[in-house]
């Protein structure tokens, strides 16, 4: 079943919260949303990759998400990379880096066993009578 993760949690995406603490516990598969809550016009999302994110340097063609609430769906498993690309807000810490997992299947349904047949109603027999005359009996 998928999740919604609030990054930062009541925190939400801010400046001076340890953001790879706060992931290190969750383990986040295919399905699930990370949603980026912060103050409209203060922060923004970008989604980068490794060098993106080490070097806080959002690609010139990509653009910013700035809804305050935005919700990324993790379609793909793999190492995903996010920062804020407001002033220096990357370089004190205001980034994420998770990994994501391949979705994973609800316990299924294992059929249930049928209850064992009811024994014939002669096989009692068997107990007394040989075998080779038993099997004459079914």
């Amino acid at each position: 079943m998928a999740k919604d993760f609030i990054v930062g949690d009541e925190k939400g995406w801010t400046i001076g919260f340890d953001y790879q603490a706060w992931a290190a516990d969750k383990a986040f598969h295919v399905g699930d949303k990370l949603v980026f809550k912060y103050p409209i016009g203060k922060h923004n999302v970008f989604k980068v990759d490794g060098i993106g994110f080490k070097n806080c340097a959002a690609p010139a063609a990509t653009q910013a998400m700035t809804s305050a609430e935005d919700t990324i769906e993790l379609a793909t498993p793999g190492r995903k990379w996010y920062i804020c690309g407001v002033a220096n807000h990357c370089q004190t810490g205001q980034k994420l880096v998770i990994d994501v997992l391949s979705q994973t299947l609800a316990p299924s349904s294992q059929p249930s066993h049928s209850p064992a047949p009811a024994p014939l109603p002669w096989s009692h027999f068997s107990k007394w009578v040989p075998r080779k005359l038993f099997r004459g009996f079914h």
